[in-house]
């Protein structure tokens, strides 16, 4: 190690090596390692070390505060000098780039807890997509950095990524190997360090290009195979590795469903109720040890329904990752997911909360763009943090050479087999990207569910009636689910109060301009119908508003 400090730009991950001077037949198992850093405002974080093979263990570290940082290692093994009392430093200095997640930092809950934020206070509107299966060779290099490209290009803010422990196969499907092969050994005793070799490209990749990972544990049903011990390994593993990064954590996918109900997810007999019990307080002893192994205290959610539902213990979870319309979209699923949000607008204390996972576009031949933009626009005027789009054919990374992915129905059954090649390209996921820009128009943070707004509006009686939400004498936005059904009046529009409007097409992002707004005397206006038979945004902005600075 260099005698003189290195230097690193705030919030970049700097990495150092060490090697240990005893052998032992088991290091994963045997050793733990960490580096106890002071930063130059002489707070400290106790940073794990991972096992990079043989006698090799590397640190990553990162951090905002500029100056000089200063660490040394503890080994459990305190004979051991290469691992042991060995000391370094980091300058950290300004970060001159563009990108979003180093010059504002990584992210946090807002004070209110309502929504995202960097660390330096700028709002972060969660656009995900889900791509979990892409640490596996199913997806190439090649096609990795493809959809990183498009997805950014799209708005897409962050990617849902499973570490390598994946849905809808038996452990060690060979679908779930990378070109290291499998993450664990079958015993789930020894970490194979190769294939987080390979992962820890595609993660910084990600992060490269401005793309925040939500790296998930890995499914629910892993902690009955793996065990709890190893869980806790495999989490200090992945700490270890990508815990210098700006990133969320996801403890476990489908957290408390047995893999052998994963094609009847609605059953309740008594021995499922048994398992969810029992792995509702596993995944609580993890969920804490991630907080204390963590010392960047990222974000952490839980996939996906209610955190009640999922853990003993729902003031461990940050984020509220909900299930959305159900696969192959029942309509009864906007009721539910409709229901769900209003709910849990209200609960108190807040906490932000959003779609993880919804109804993948295309898939079993369903769930195409209208939906799409359904399950975005009905989730956001509810008071959601953001959304989380997918498209069939990602998500388990069918190919033209692997048209089949995981599929509890067996290996040569899937719900579709559309490549992901094709499946990029669904227009749903452009139209998910324009809402976000629409949005990002305003203040959308503050935005509150202001149903009263219109009439008429959703009720329990018709969920395919209008949204609304916004801000009170400056913005108000209104979804049209079936324009055909069309808006009569918008209601309670404040005195002094100078609107203009205008639809927009939410399929590409095209305006059409209504003009000033003219209520009556009891604050009401009726709107001209929309210029198509689709659903349509109505757009009302306060003339006195001051634009939003994209760049801040």
């Amino acid at each position: 190690m260099p005698s003189r400090p290195e230097r690193s730009e705030q919030n970049c991950v700097a990495e150092w090596s060490f090697s240990s001077k005893k052998e032992y037949a088991d290091p994963f198992g045997e050793v733990e390692v960490s580096a106890v850093f002071d930063d130059p405002d002489g707070e400290e974080k106790t940073v794990p070390l991972f096992w990079a093979s043989g006698s090799l263990w590397r640190v990553r570290y990162a951090s905002d505060r500029l100056g000089e940082h200063r660490f040394q290692t503890v080994c459990s093994d305190e004979s051991n000098e290469g691992l042991h009392g060995q000391e370094g430093s980091l300058e950290v200095v300004p970060y001159s780039g563009h990108n979003p997640l180093l010059k504002h930092g990584p992210l946090r809950i807002s004070n209110d807890r309502r929504y995202l934020e960097h660390a330096d206070g700028k709002p972060f509107f969660w656009l995900g997509d889900t791509w979990w299966m892409s640490l596996c060779k199913r997806l190439s290099w090649e096609g990795f950095k493809m959809l990183t490209k498009d997805r950014v290009k799209k708005g897409f803010t962050v990617i849902q990524i499973v570490s390598g422990l994946y849905p809808d196969m038996p452990p060690f499907d060979p679908r779930g190997a990378n070109e290291a092969g499998f993450p664990w050994d079958e015993s789930y005793t020894q970490i194979n360090p190769a294939y987080f070799d390979m992962a820890d490209r595609r993660i910084d990749w990600l992060v490269q290009n401005g793309l925040v990972p939500c790296i998930v544990g890995s499914w629910g049903f892993f902690i009955e195979f793996a065990g709890e011990q190893a869980m806790k390994k495999h989490w200090r593993n992945l700490v270890a590795r990508y815990g210098a990064y700006p990133l969320v954590w996801c403890i476990a996918g489908e957290a408390t469903m047995p893999y052998y109900l994963t094609p009847f997810f609605g059953s309740q007999d008594e021995k499922a109720k048994e398992y969810v019990a029992r792995t509702r307080t596993r995944w609580t002893t993890i969920a804490r040890f991630i907080r204390s192994t963590d010392p960047y205290h990222h974000p952490m959610t839980i996939h996906a329904a209610p955190v009640s539902h999922l853990v003993d213990d729902p003031s461990l979870i940050d984020i509220e990752m909900l299930g959305g319309l159900s696969h192959g979209y029942d309509p009864e699923a906007l009721s539910r997911t409709v229901d769900t949000f209003v709910e849990s607008n209200l609960r108190r204390p807040r906490m932000p909360f959003l779609v993880g996972e919804g109804c993948y576009e295309g898939i079993s031949g369903a769930c195409w763009e209208n939906i799409q933009r359904l399950a975005f626009w009905t989730s956001i005027l509810n008071g959601a943090c953001g959304h989380t789009y997918g498209a069939n054919g990602i998500w388990q990374l069918n190919s033209q050479t692997e048209p089949y992915g995981p599929s509890p129905y067996g290996p040569s059954r899937s719900h579709d087999i559309i490549p992901w090649e094709e499946a990029y390209q669904l227009p749903g996921s452009k139209q998910v990207g324009l809402g976000r820009d629409l949005l990002e128009r305003y203040q959308w943070w503050k935005f509150e569910p202001y149903p009263e707004w219109v009439e008429p509006r959703w009720s329990k009686e018709d969920y395919y009636k209008p949204y609304a939400a916004g801000i009170p004498e400056e913005v108000r936005i209104v979804y049209l689910p079936q324009s055909w059904s069309s808006l009569q009046k918008v209601k309670g529009i404040e005195g002094g109060v100078t609107y203009h409007a205008f639809y927009y097409d939410p399929r590409n992002g095209r305006e059409y301009d209504v003009g000033t707004v003219v209520p009556d005397e009891k604050g009401e206006w009726q709107p001209p119908v929309p210029p198509i038979f689709q659903d349509f945004i109505l757009v009302m902005e306060a003339r006195s508003q001051t634009p939003i600075d994209p760049q801040r």
